[in-house]
């Protein structure tokens, strides 16, 4: 039996990179996976690799910025398991530019996504959860929320957003055996995340890692199944860095 086996989960932006492979790593360990994209289709193709580890999974096609669909994202969850255990915001956009050229929608568009994607499906999750005295919350954030990164001041402002915004989360919810903690990763290149950069940038970054290698999504996943596990139920309102070292 897997750490998580009778556990349910929700991935948000579950189709690809760093959230396709949490939902595997989730489901490795016994877990049943919901996941949402805005893409259904390749949510669908992860949601057939998930049944061929053994456990339950579903797709749905939500756009996490919007308060309404996220709701219902949660609702559907509970209607068709009855409850909700983990909960990984992992959804996220970029428009990199530079401040003084940076427009308006590119600003909204990634703090809409990013950090009110996570504020809609917390607020959802967290009645279930208050009422099942416990549940996970984790919020998959970025080293650029700590270290900032020059054409990305949206990306770090909404990452650097989310640290706050799952602390407090994280007292407010104690009390009632829930745990919300951050992952926020560094380079990982395969995630398509970081493809604004260009290669001096992506090679800036590169040259700031101690261990040498950018990381991968299995790295952050990882990670975020240890924090849903039991073992980790002692671990609240943590900002844990996958990311070689990158801003020890």
């Amino acid at each position: 039996m897997g750490t998580l086996t009778g556990k349910t989960a929700l991935v948000t932006g579950g189709s690809r990179g760093i959230g396709r492979a949490i939902a595997l790593r989730l489901a490795a360990e016994g877990a049943d996976v919901a996941l949402c994209a805005r893409q259904v289709e390749a949510a669908q193709a992860v949601v057939g690799e998930l049944q061929a580890l053994g456990v339950r999974a579903l797709a749905r096609q939500v756009d996490v910025a919007l308060t309404t669909p996220a709701g219902a994202l949660i609702e559907a969850v509970l209607a068709e398991w009855g409850k909700l255990d983990i909960l990984v915001n992992n959804a996220g956009i970029t428009r990199d530019n530079l401040l003084l050229r940076m427009s308006e929608e590119e600003w909204d568009a990634v703090l809409d996504t990013n950090l009110k994607g996570a504020f809609n499906c917390c607020k959802a999750a967290a009645r279930a959860m208050v009422k099942a005295r416990s549940g996970r919350i984790i919020n998959i954030s970025s080293v650029v929320g700590l270290m900032g990164n020059a054409g990305q001041a949206n990306y770090a402002a909404s990452k650097a957003g989310l640290i706050g915004f799952t602390k407090s989360l994280a007292r407010e919810l104690a009390s009632r055996s829930i745990t919300a903690n951050v992952v926020a990763p560094g380079l990982v290149p395969e995630t398509g995340m970081t493809g604004g950069l260009g290669e001096k940038a992506m090679e800036q970054l590169r040259s700031q890692i101690p261990l040498g290698r950018p990381g991968l999504p299995e790295d952050v996943a990882h990670a975020v199944a240890f924090l849903a596990s039991e073992q980790a139920g002692y671990i609240t309102g943590q900002v844990l860095c996958v990311d070689g070292g990158m801003v020890m």
